[in-house]
Formats: structure tokens, C-alpha cells, sequence
């Protein structure tokens, strides 16, 4: 109790005679108290470890199957983790809860080692409340996970997703700036998530309704939000863009799209001379996902005030630009640290404010785990911290099951889980690692494991 106690006091001092301190770090959100900590002061074992759970991946042991649900997530909180992501809404768009705006998923194409085949969905039960009941019962935190702005995926076993099944929602797909023209994304063809024009409000308004209703879970945890940006940087160039896109100018353009963007430019490698509204248009797109958020937040707190709003996002800013989506706080300065591709308003439409939590996919490959620059696990958690300034909760980690992971020995792999946790825990406010299957796959709980028990050994 006196060390409490004396702790307090310090605390105290340190607050009245600087109150930034308390939030440098770990900053705060007046929605959830629960959540504020100064990362200078808190202990890991305050901090929570996410684990991410594909709804695709791991549809052969959760689609039809409690048991194998309980079994599953017992591992996890026997390792360390304790909150968990449940994806509901996979690259189809059809999901995995109870709503009667989209249509409940029936089958996912899923690797076996048969080869990569269609599991389906007999089980009649609430999957996503299977996943509630089972982690609350060990103490876990169970957030539903949500691929946003898609409406379809093609694979090897063929085509399913609203875009595919209802012809009238064709406009809402989006539509691609290629080297032969202009392209409806189901036309261009070839495997992947079909993504909506997140532009489009029809596509906002149905999937903020979704989100409502995800958001009547009175047990649930949290929400996380994936892939809610645009598909690309040839994303979107419809009409109803080309549209709002003057509205917001105040003008027309004549010459579109050749005064906005030329076919095949890439985020991370733009020519030496842009055209004249490229700039711009990239600062309409982050507006466009930034008032998204805003809305979707406002209509989930209006359901439930305590579930927790988040998004996924990757670690890799500099080059994020591409995919329309600004996820840095607007108090951080974009122009000014990217004068390349950021114009001055840029920052303006930084969304971490309207976040409780921002998980980032700090997803360097297994030899680079430590390091102050992007394309490192801590470099990545590091500066995501610095761009989110205590806007929102930074739990970042890595995918330990693709890109250099997946060719690299066990024994690489093993200790590079054990050291991504140190990494970063001590980097940001938490650890966040992806994907459950991939822990399946190899039986590597125990390398986790003693990464999370260092961690919290160590401060």
C-alpha cells in the first residue's frame, strides 16, 4: 500500500508541475477512461496484447465447431493475449453476425492440406456470439473485426459477394484507373476483394447501417475496422467521383483523369512532375475515408457508448497515401514531413482523433525486428506512435505467417516472435499480432508466450 501510495504522489508531482507529460504517450480519449495511461509511467502488464483471428483462415476449425472456439482462444489467454479480434466480415462482404443489411456468410475458401478448398457454414448458432460467451468465460477483451469497403472476392472456387449476386449495386463497385481506360473492377477480372467506391454514400449509408447493428452486441468488446480506405491509387475514377471531387473543388476540370493522375503511377514511386490536381485529389480522398470514420463512430457510440471504435491500419504512412486513408493525428504536420505527395489541409483529415485504438501492422520481415525506421517492427510502432501524438491506443506487431515469414527457417521465425514483442510493447501501448492461424499452423504459442512473460517480467 506505501508503494502505491508513494507512487501516486510522484505521479502526482510529475502532473502538477508538467500535465503534458501525461499525455506524451499513451494520450487519452474522454470516451473511455478505462483506456488512459501515460506509457512512461504504466506497466506492460497494463497493456493489451491483440490476436488477430482471419475469418477465411480458420473457418475449418470455427465455422461449424464451439468446442474447437473455446479450445482455441484458451491458448491464447494461456499465452498472454488478452484481447482478441474476431473477423465477422471477410473480403466477400458477407458476414458473420446477426444483421439484417447483409447477407450472413455461407462458405470461405480456406488452405487444407488437401489444397485450398471451400468450407461451408451448416452450424445455425451466432458465430460471432459463440466467440463473446467462450472469451469472456477466460477473461479475454473480443472485438468483431470488419473488412469495410468490399463487396466481393474472386478466388480459384469462383466468385461470391453482393456485387457479384445483386446486379442494381454494380454502380457501387469501384472503378479503376488502368493503362486501356477507365474499368469497372468486375470487369477488369484476375483473383482478390472487389472493392465499393468508398466515395459513393449509397456504400456509406449500407455500410454504417451494418456497423450499427454489429454494434447492438451489448457484450461486445470492440470494433475493428480493415480495409476501410480505397482499393489503390487507380481507385476511384467513376463519374460520381469525378463529381463529388469537383464539389469539393468549387470547379470543374475539363481534362480528367490526365489533370488529376496518369495510369500506372504508384504510391512510393511518383515521377518528378505531378499533374496539376494530384495533390489535391489525394487530400479529397483522405477527407472522403476521414468523414467515413467520423460518421460510422458516431453512429456506433449512439448504439453502444462503450464499445471500443478502432481501425487496422498498415505501419507504412509514408506510402499510405495510396490507398486514400491519413491515419496520423491531425495535430501531426503531413506537409511539412512529406512535402512530396501532402498538401497544407492534408493533415486536417488525420482520423486518429474519432479512434479508441489504432492496431498497426508493423509487418517487417523476421530479421528486422528492432530499428527507428519504417520496415522494422519497432520503428514501425514508433512512429505510428509519433504521428497519432495520444489521439488513440498504438498497439502494433507483426504477421508472422507471410512475405519473409513464410520462407524463413522455424528457428529464425521462432526467436523473431519472441523479440517482436519486446519490440513492440516498449515501442507503443500494446502488442498486436497476426494472425491465429498462423500460431496454429507450427504450434508456436510457446515462443509468444515467452515473449509476452518477458515483457512483462521487464517493466
Amino acid at each position: 500500500m506505501r508503494k502505491k501510495l508513494s507512487q501516486f504522489i510522484y505521479l502526482l508531482l510529475i502532473g502538477l508541475s508538467s500535465i503534458s507529460v501525461l499525455a506524451s504517450c499513451g494520450g487519452k480519449n474522454d470516451d473511455n477512461p478505462e483506456w488512459e495511461w501515460d506509457d512512461d509511467t504504466v506497466s506492460n502488464s497494463e497493456k493489451p496484447r491483440f490476436i488477430w483471428v482471419d475469418a477465411a483462415a480458420n473457418f475449418p476449425d470455427f465455422a461449424n465447431n464451439k468446442e474447437n472456439i473455446l479450445r482455441d482462444l484458451t491458448l491464447a489467454k494461456n499465452a498472454g493475449f488478452t484481447d482478441v479480434v474476431i473477423d465477422v466480415r471477410g473480403t466477400t462482404g458477407d458476414v458473420l453476425f446477426k444483421t439484417d443489411v447483409v447477407d450472413q456468410a455461407k462458405w470461405f475458401g480456406a488452405w487444407l492440406p488437401s489444397g485450398y478448398t471451400k468450407i461451408e457454414r451448416t452450424a445455425s448458432w451466432d458465430y460471432l456470439q459463440a466467440f463473446i460467451d467462450a472469451g469472456h468465460s477466460l477473461g479475454l477483451k473480443i472485438h468483431a473485426g470488419v473488412n469495410t469497403m468490399v463487396g466481393g472476392n474472386t478466388t480459384s472456387l469462383g466468385s461470391d459477394g453482393v456485387l457479384f449476386r445483386d446486379a442494381a449495386k454494380r454502380e457501387w463497385a469501384t472503378q479503376l484507373l488502368t493503362t486501356s481506360g477507365i474499368v469497372n473492377t468486375l470487369d477488369k477480372g484476375g483473383s482478390g476483394a472487389k472493392f465499393f467506391n468508398p466515395v459513393n454514400e449509397n456504400v456509406q449509408n449500407y455500410l454504417i447501417d451494418m456497423l450499427e447493428d454489429l454494434a447492438a452486441y451489448k457484450n461486445l468488446d470492440g470494433i475493428i475496422l480493415d480495409r476501410c480506405r480505397f482499393d489503390d491509387l487507380d481507385s476511384d475514377f467513376s463519374p460520381y467521383t469525378k463529381k463529388k471531387f469537383e464539389e469539393y473543388l468549387g470547379y470543374s476540370i475539363p481534362n480528367f483523369p490526365n489533370d488529376v493522375m496518369t495510369a500506372g503511377t504508384t504510391a512510393g514511386s511518383l515521377p518528378a512532375s505531378l499533374p496539376p490536381y494530384f495533390k489535391q485529389w489525394l487530400e479529397f480522398r483522405v477527407k472522403t475515408i476521414h468523414d467515413f470514420m467520423e460518421k460510422a463512430r458516431t453512429r456506433v457510440k449512439a448504439t453502444n457508448k462503450d464499445i471500443q471504435f478502432g481501425v487496422y491500419v498498415g505501419g507504412w504512412y509514408g506510402s499510405y497515401y495510396g490507398v486514400g486513408v491519413n491515419w496520423a493525428s491531425p495535430k501531426f504536420n503531413t506537409a511539412s514531413a512529406y512535402p512530396a505527395w501532402a498538401t497544407v489541409k492534408y493533415q486536417n483529415y488525420g482520423y486518429a482523433d474519432h479512434m479508441d485504438v489504432i492496431l498497426i501492422g508493423a509487418y517487417a520481415g523476421p530479421t528486422r525486428i528492432y530499428g527507428t525506421t519504417e520496415w522494422t517492427v519497432q520503428g514501425f510502432c514508433a512512429r505510428a506512435v509519433d504521428k497519432i501524438k495520444g489521439d488513440a491506443k498504438v498497439i502494433g506487431g507483426p504477421d508472422v505467417g507471410n512475405g519473409d515469414w513464410a520462407t524463413s527457417s522455424d528457428a529464425v521465425i521462432n526467436q523473431a516472435i519472441t523479440q517482436s514483442v519486446d519490440a513492440a510493447i516498449n515501442a507503443c501501448d500494446g502488442y498486436f499480432l497476426f494472425d491465429m492461424i498462423h500460431l496454429k499452423k507450427k504450434n508456436q504459442w510457446e515462443y509468444v508466450k515467452k515473449g509476452i512473460d518477458n515483457a512483462l517480467i521487464s517493466k
